[in-house]
Protein backbone atom coordinates (compact mmCIF):
# COMPACT_ATOMS: atom_id res chain seq x y z
CA UNK A 1 0.00 0.00 0.00
CA UNK A 2 2.27 2.82 1.17
CA UNK A 3 5.61 0.88 -0.27
CA UNK A 4 6.84 1.76 -3.67
CA UNK A 5 6.87 -1.86 -5.96
CA UNK A 6 9.50 -3.85 -6.16
CA UNK A 7 9.88 -4.13 -9.82
CA UNK A 8 12.01 -1.50 -10.71
CA UNK A 9 15.03 -2.66 -8.81
CA UNK A 10 14.13 -6.29 -8.27
CA UNK A 11 16.18 -7.48 -10.99
CA UNK A 12 19.75 -5.25 -10.27
CA UNK A 13 18.75 -6.86 -6.96
CA UNK A 14 18.86 -10.87 -8.46
CA UNK A 15 22.54 -10.40 -10.16
CA UNK A 16 24.22 -8.80 -6.56
CA UNK A 17 22.46 -10.63 -4.52
CA UNK A 18 23.59 -14.04 -6.31
CA UNK A 19 27.28 -12.14 -6.39
CA UNK A 20 27.97 -12.18 -2.57
CA UNK A 21 30.15 -14.69 -1.40
CA UNK A 22 29.00 -16.34 1.59
CA UNK A 23 31.41 -14.56 3.76
CA UNK A 24 29.95 -12.98 7.30
CA UNK A 25 31.51 -10.79 9.20
CA UNK A 26 31.77 -11.85 13.12
CA UNK A 27 28.61 -11.69 14.40
CA UNK A 28 28.00 -10.04 17.90
CA UNK A 29 25.61 -11.83 19.50
CA UNK A 30 24.17 -8.79 22.12
CA UNK A 31 22.46 -7.31 18.63
CA UNK A 32 20.09 -8.00 16.33
CA UNK A 33 19.93 -6.14 13.50
CA UNK A 34 16.21 -5.53 11.39
CA UNK A 35 15.46 -3.62 8.06
CA UNK A 36 11.83 -2.59 8.89
CA UNK A 37 9.00 -0.32 7.92
CA UNK A 38 8.95 3.20 10.25
CA UNK A 39 6.47 1.51 12.74
CA UNK A 40 9.28 -0.76 14.02
CA UNK A 41 11.41 2.14 15.47
CA UNK A 42 9.25 3.00 18.29
CA UNK A 43 11.71 2.75 21.54
CA UNK A 44 8.56 1.59 23.25
CA UNK A 45 7.91 -1.46 21.01
CA UNK A 46 11.54 -2.05 21.29
CA UNK A 47 13.01 -1.51 24.88
CA UNK A 48 11.20 -4.42 26.19
CA UNK A 49 12.58 -7.01 24.43
CA UNK A 50 16.00 -5.52 24.41
CA UNK A 51 15.91 -5.47 28.86
CA UNK A 52 14.38 -9.02 28.05
CA UNK A 53 16.90 -10.79 26.27
CA UNK A 54 20.07 -7.91 27.60
CA UNK A 55 20.45 -7.08 23.49
CA UNK A 56 20.59 -4.01 21.52
CA UNK A 57 18.01 -3.86 18.19
CA UNK A 58 19.84 -1.88 15.32
CA UNK A 59 16.90 -0.70 13.39
CA UNK A 60 17.49 0.17 9.56
CA UNK A 61 13.90 2.33 8.06
CA UNK A 62 13.43 1.53 4.55
CA UNK A 63 10.72 2.62 2.09
CA UNK A 64 9.87 0.25 -0.65
CA UNK A 65 11.10 -3.48 -1.04
CA UNK A 66 13.50 -2.29 -4.13
CA UNK A 67 15.11 -0.03 -1.85
CA UNK A 68 15.54 -2.80 0.93
CA UNK A 69 16.88 -5.07 -1.70
CA UNK A 70 19.41 -2.18 -2.27
CA UNK A 71 20.70 -1.84 1.01
CA UNK A 72 21.13 -5.80 0.70
CA UNK A 73 23.05 -5.34 -2.24
CA UNK A 74 25.66 -2.95 -0.23
CA UNK A 75 25.91 -5.46 2.61
CA UNK A 76 27.65 -8.67 3.08
CA UNK A 77 25.90 -12.01 4.18
CA UNK A 78 25.03 -12.01 7.89
CA UNK A 79 24.55 -8.08 8.67
CA UNK A 80 20.99 -8.54 8.81
CA UNK A 81 18.81 -11.02 10.78
CA UNK A 82 14.62 -9.93 10.63
CA UNK A 83 13.47 -8.54 7.79
CA UNK A 84 9.93 -6.85 7.85
CA UNK A 85 8.47 -6.88 4.13
CA UNK A 86 4.96 -6.60 2.05
CA UNK A 87 3.16 -9.88 1.89
CA UNK A 88 2.51 -9.01 -1.82
CA UNK A 89 6.90 -9.16 -2.24
CA UNK A 90 7.34 -11.77 0.14
CA UNK A 91 7.13 -14.64 -2.28
CA UNK A 92 9.32 -12.69 -4.66
CA UNK A 93 12.15 -11.79 -2.09
CA UNK A 94 11.97 -15.90 -1.22
CA UNK A 95 12.75 -16.81 -4.73
CA UNK A 96 15.79 -14.94 -4.57
CA UNK A 97 16.91 -17.11 -1.54
CA UNK A 98 17.85 -15.00 1.02
CA UNK A 99 15.29 -16.08 3.49
CA UNK A 100 15.38 -18.64 6.31
CA UNK A 101 12.31 -21.39 6.40
CA UNK A 102 9.84 -20.64 9.21
CA UNK A 103 7.77 -23.05 11.26
CA UNK A 104 4.40 -22.17 12.12
CA UNK A 105 4.76 -23.92 15.15
CA UNK A 106 7.04 -21.53 16.59
CA UNK A 107 4.21 -18.69 16.09
CA UNK A 108 0.79 -17.94 17.62
CA UNK A 109 -0.58 -19.54 14.61
CA UNK A 110 -4.18 -20.19 15.80
CA UNK A 111 -4.34 -16.72 17.46
CA UNK A 112 -4.05 -15.25 13.54
CA UNK A 113 -7.42 -15.23 11.36
CA UNK A 114 -7.16 -17.97 8.33
CA UNK A 115 -7.26 -15.76 5.82
CA UNK A 116 -4.52 -13.73 7.13
CA UNK A 117 -2.51 -16.96 6.74
CA UNK A 118 -2.96 -17.16 3.00
CA UNK A 119 -0.49 -20.21 1.92
CA UNK A 120 -0.80 -18.06 -1.17
CA UNK A 121 0.91 -14.98 0.14
CA UNK A 122 3.43 -16.82 2.81
CA UNK A 123 4.42 -20.35 1.07
CA UNK A 124 6.58 -20.87 -1.49
CA UNK A 125 6.95 -24.48 -2.61
CA UNK A 126 5.08 -25.10 0.92
CA UNK A 127 7.48 -23.66 2.56
CA UNK A 128 6.85 -20.96 5.05
CA UNK A 129 8.63 -17.59 4.59
CA UNK A 130 7.31 -14.90 5.79
CA UNK A 131 4.87 -14.71 9.39
CA UNK A 132 2.02 -11.95 9.35
CA UNK A 133 1.80 -9.14 11.86
CA UNK A 134 0.07 -6.03 11.36
CA UNK A 135 -2.72 -5.41 8.54
CA UNK A 136 -5.16 -3.04 7.33
CA UNK A 137 -6.97 -1.70 4.77
CA UNK A 138 -6.95 0.64 1.37
CA UNK A 139 -10.50 1.95 1.31
CA UNK A 140 -12.54 5.20 2.74
CA UNK A 141 -11.71 7.32 4.80
CA UNK A 142 -13.61 10.56 5.57
CA UNK A 143 -14.89 13.54 7.60
CA UNK A 144 -17.71 12.12 9.29
CA UNK A 145 -18.82 15.36 10.23
CA UNK A 146 -19.21 16.66 6.57
CA UNK A 147 -20.41 13.35 5.16
CA UNK A 148 -23.53 10.71 5.94
CA UNK A 149 -21.68 7.74 7.55
CA UNK A 150 -24.07 5.44 6.04
CA UNK A 151 -23.39 6.67 2.68
CA UNK A 152 -19.97 5.75 3.13
CA UNK A 153 -21.19 1.96 3.02
CA UNK A 154 -21.95 1.82 -0.15
CA UNK A 155 -18.87 2.16 -2.68
CA UNK A 156 -21.24 3.66 -4.92
CA UNK A 157 -21.36 7.24 -3.70
CA UNK A 158 -17.84 7.72 -5.24
CA UNK A 159 -19.49 8.91 -8.13
CA UNK A 160 -22.64 10.54 -6.86
CA UNK A 161 -23.04 14.04 -7.47
CA UNK A 162 -23.41 15.40 -4.21
CA UNK A 163 -20.05 14.63 -3.45
CA UNK A 164 -18.68 16.20 -6.43
CA UNK A 165 -15.11 18.57 -5.57
CA UNK A 166 -15.32 16.87 -2.30
CA UNK A 167 -13.38 13.75 -2.65
CA UNK A 168 -9.30 12.81 -3.06
CA UNK A 169 -7.85 9.94 -4.27
CA UNK A 170 -4.67 8.06 -3.48
CA UNK A 171 -2.59 8.11 -6.00
CA UNK A 172 -1.35 4.63 -6.41
CA UNK A 173 -3.12 2.50 -9.13
CA UNK A 174 -2.89 -1.06 -8.18
CA UNK A 175 -4.97 -0.70 -4.80
CA UNK A 176 -7.89 1.71 -6.03
CA UNK A 177 -8.15 0.36 -9.37
CA UNK A 178 -9.05 -3.03 -6.88
CA UNK A 179 -11.02 -1.05 -4.63
CA UNK A 180 -12.81 0.33 -7.99
CA UNK A 181 -13.03 -3.09 -9.11
CA UNK A 182 -14.83 -4.43 -6.29
CA UNK A 183 -17.88 -2.13 -6.73
CA UNK A 184 -17.65 -3.28 -10.21
CA UNK A 185 -18.14 -6.67 -9.15
CA UNK A 186 -14.68 -8.03 -9.60
CA UNK A 187 -12.58 -9.21 -7.04
CA UNK A 188 -8.76 -8.56 -7.91
CA UNK A 189 -7.92 -12.02 -8.88
CA UNK A 190 -11.02 -11.64 -11.46
CA UNK A 191 -9.26 -9.02 -13.38
CA UNK A 192 -8.19 -9.15 -16.64
CA UNK A 193 -7.19 -7.05 -19.87
CA UNK A 194 -10.99 -7.52 -21.04
CA UNK A 195 -11.82 -5.42 -17.89
CA UNK A 196 -9.76 -2.65 -18.20
CA UNK A 197 -11.82 -0.09 -20.64
CA UNK A 198 -15.08 -0.63 -18.28
CA UNK A 199 -12.12 0.08 -15.33
CA UNK A 200 -10.80 3.05 -17.01
CA UNK A 201 -13.92 5.03 -17.80
CA UNK A 202 -14.94 4.19 -14.01
CA UNK A 203 -11.61 5.76 -12.96
CA UNK A 204 -12.06 8.67 -15.27
CA UNK A 205 -15.80 9.39 -13.86
CA UNK A 206 -13.82 9.26 -10.10
CA UNK A 207 -11.16 11.61 -10.86
CA UNK A 208 -14.41 13.74 -12.69
CA UNK A 209 -16.33 13.78 -9.26
CA UNK A 210 -12.67 14.48 -7.01
CA UNK A 211 -11.13 17.19 -6.17
CA UNK A 212 -7.75 16.09 -6.38
CA UNK A 213 -5.26 12.86 -7.18
CA UNK A 214 -2.70 12.67 -4.52
CA UNK A 215 0.33 11.12 -2.58
CA UNK A 216 -0.41 10.35 1.12
CA UNK A 217 0.41 13.35 2.53
CA UNK A 218 -1.37 15.33 0.00
CA UNK A 219 -4.76 13.67 0.47
CA UNK A 220 -4.15 13.27 4.17
CA UNK A 221 -3.76 17.47 4.46
CA UNK A 222 -6.73 18.05 2.40
CA UNK A 223 -8.76 16.33 4.70
CA UNK A 224 -7.20 17.60 7.99
CA UNK A 225 -7.76 21.15 6.60
CA UNK A 226 -11.06 20.55 4.90
CA UNK A 227 -10.17 21.11 1.75
CA UNK A 228 -11.67 17.52 0.90
CA UNK A 229 -14.27 15.10 3.24
CA UNK A 230 -13.21 11.82 1.68
CA UNK A 231 -10.39 9.98 0.59
CA UNK A 232 -10.79 7.22 -1.93
CA UNK A 233 -7.72 4.96 -1.15
CA UNK A 234 -7.18 6.06 2.35
CA UNK A 235 -8.04 3.70 5.83
CA UNK A 236 -6.97 3.31 9.51
CA UNK A 237 -3.18 4.18 8.49
CA UNK A 238 -4.17 7.36 7.25
CA UNK A 239 -6.86 8.60 10.09
CA UNK A 240 -6.37 6.57 13.09
CA UNK A 241 -3.53 8.41 14.46
CA UNK A 242 -5.28 12.03 13.68
CA UNK A 243 -8.08 10.89 15.55
CA UNK A 244 -6.79 12.48 18.94
CA UNK A 245 -7.18 15.69 17.46
CA UNK A 246 -9.97 15.71 14.99
CA UNK A 247 -12.28 12.32 16.27
CA UNK A 248 -14.36 13.47 13.35
CA UNK A 249 -11.78 11.43 10.96
CA UNK A 250 -13.18 8.18 10.43
CA UNK A 251 -12.82 5.18 8.05
CA UNK A 252 -14.54 2.19 7.17
CA UNK A 253 -14.89 -0.60 4.52
CA UNK A 254 -17.42 -0.53 2.11
CA UNK A 255 -19.69 -3.31 1.73
CA UNK A 256 -18.57 -4.23 -1.78
CA UNK A 257 -15.25 -4.89 0.12
CA UNK A 258 -11.76 -3.42 0.04
CA UNK A 259 -8.02 -4.48 -0.50
CA UNK A 260 -6.06 -5.35 2.30
CA UNK A 261 -2.17 -4.77 3.30
CA UNK A 262 -0.09 -7.23 5.21
CA UNK A 263 3.34 -6.78 6.17
CA UNK A 264 5.22 -9.92 7.16
CA UNK A 265 8.28 -10.26 9.47
CA UNK A 266 10.96 -13.40 8.14
CA UNK A 267 14.67 -13.96 9.29
CA UNK A 268 17.42 -14.13 6.93
CA UNK A 269 19.08 -16.79 6.12
CA UNK A 270 22.53 -16.01 6.49
CA UNK A 271 21.69 -14.46 9.68
CA UNK A 272 24.19 -16.12 12.65
CA UNK A 273 21.74 -15.29 15.06
CA UNK A 274 18.46 -17.06 13.90
CA UNK A 275 17.22 -18.38 17.40
CA UNK A 276 17.58 -14.37 18.57
CA UNK A 277 15.69 -13.01 15.32
CA UNK A 278 12.85 -16.20 16.49
CA UNK A 279 12.81 -14.43 19.50
CA UNK A 280 12.16 -11.04 18.15
CA UNK A 281 9.45 -12.30 15.95
CA UNK A 282 7.70 -14.19 19.14
CA UNK A 283 8.00 -10.59 20.97
CA UNK A 284 6.15 -8.84 18.11
CA UNK A 285 3.67 -11.46 17.76
CA UNK A 286 2.75 -11.66 21.64
CA UNK A 287 -0.52 -9.24 22.85
CA UNK A 288 1.11 -6.62 24.33
CA UNK A 289 3.51 -5.61 21.67
CA UNK A 290 1.14 -6.40 19.09
CA UNK A 291 -0.90 -3.28 20.33
CA UNK A 292 2.09 -0.99 20.93
CA UNK A 293 2.94 -2.02 16.55
CA UNK A 294 -0.53 -1.04 15.82
CA UNK A 295 -1.11 2.29 17.86
CA UNK A 296 2.53 3.08 16.71
CA UNK A 297 3.31 6.77 16.12
CA UNK A 298 4.52 6.42 12.72
CA UNK A 299 1.29 4.45 11.63
CA UNK A 300 -1.56 2.95 13.15
CA UNK A 301 -2.92 -0.59 11.45
CA UNK A 302 -4.55 -3.73 12.57
CA UNK A 303 -2.69 -5.92 15.27
CA UNK A 304 -3.01 -9.70 13.22
CA UNK A 305 -2.70 -11.57 16.98
CA UNK A 306 -6.58 -11.41 18.44
CA UNK A 307 -5.89 -11.05 21.62
CA UNK A 308 -3.74 -7.97 21.10
CA UNK A 309 -4.04 -5.95 24.34
CA UNK A 310 -5.76 -2.66 22.61
CA UNK A 311 -7.45 -0.21 24.85
CA UNK A 312 -10.97 0.28 24.77
CA UNK A 313 -10.62 3.47 22.82
CA UNK A 314 -8.04 2.01 20.59
CA UNK A 315 -10.26 -1.11 19.57
CA UNK A 316 -13.13 2.23 19.21
CA UNK A 317 -10.74 3.36 16.56
CA UNK A 318 -9.82 0.38 14.76
CA UNK A 319 -13.35 -0.87 14.35
CA UNK A 320 -11.87 -4.28 16.37
CA UNK A 321 -15.68 -5.73 16.91
CA UNK A 322 -16.22 -5.32 12.79
CA UNK A 323 -12.67 -7.07 11.79
CA UNK A 324 -14.34 -10.66 11.52
CA UNK A 325 -16.61 -9.20 8.66
CA UNK A 326 -13.64 -6.89 7.00
CA UNK A 327 -11.34 -9.81 6.59
CA UNK A 328 -13.88 -11.78 5.08
CA UNK A 329 -14.36 -8.87 2.96
CA UNK A 330 -10.70 -7.80 2.13
CA UNK A 331 -8.67 -8.63 -0.70
CA UNK A 332 -5.03 -9.29 -0.81
CA UNK A 333 -3.44 -6.26 -2.71
CA UNK A 334 -3.98 -6.91 -6.77
CA UNK A 335 -0.63 -9.04 -7.90
CA UNK A 336 -0.16 -8.70 -12.00
CA UNK A 337 2.37 -10.50 -13.59
CA UNK A 338 4.53 -7.47 -14.99
CA UNK A 339 2.75 -7.40 -18.13
CA UNK A 340 -0.43 -6.85 -17.09
CA UNK A 341 0.77 -4.34 -14.57
CA UNK A 342 2.19 -2.40 -17.26
CA UNK A 343 -1.39 -2.23 -18.81
CA UNK A 344 -2.64 -1.52 -15.53
CA UNK A 345 -0.10 1.46 -14.97
CA UNK A 346 -1.06 2.78 -18.24
CA UNK A 347 -4.86 2.82 -17.62
CA UNK A 348 -4.57 4.95 -15.10
CA UNK A 349 -2.29 6.90 -16.71
CA UNK A 350 -5.16 7.46 -19.48
CA UNK A 351 -7.72 7.90 -16.85
CA UNK A 352 -5.97 10.14 -14.77
CA UNK A 353 -4.90 12.38 -17.62
CA UNK A 354 -8.39 13.01 -18.87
Amino acid sequence: FRRAPLRSSFGAAVALLAFAAAHSAAADTTELNALVWCDHTDPALLEPFEEANDVKVNVKEYDGTGTALALLEQSQPGDWDVFVVDATDLARVAGLDILAPLDPADYPWDDIPEKLRDPKLLYVNDQLYGVPEKFGYVTVAYDRSKVDPADMRDGNFLWDPKYKGRIAVYDYYLPVMGLVGLVMGKTPEQLTEADLPALQEKLAALKANSALVGDITTVQTALSTGEVDIIVGGGEFIVSGLSVENPNLDWVLPSQGGIRWEQTLGIFKDSTRKDLAKKFIQYILSPDAQAKLATSACFWGMPVNTKATLTPEQKTILRWDEQPGFIEHSYPNPSPTVEFDKKMQDSWADSMQR
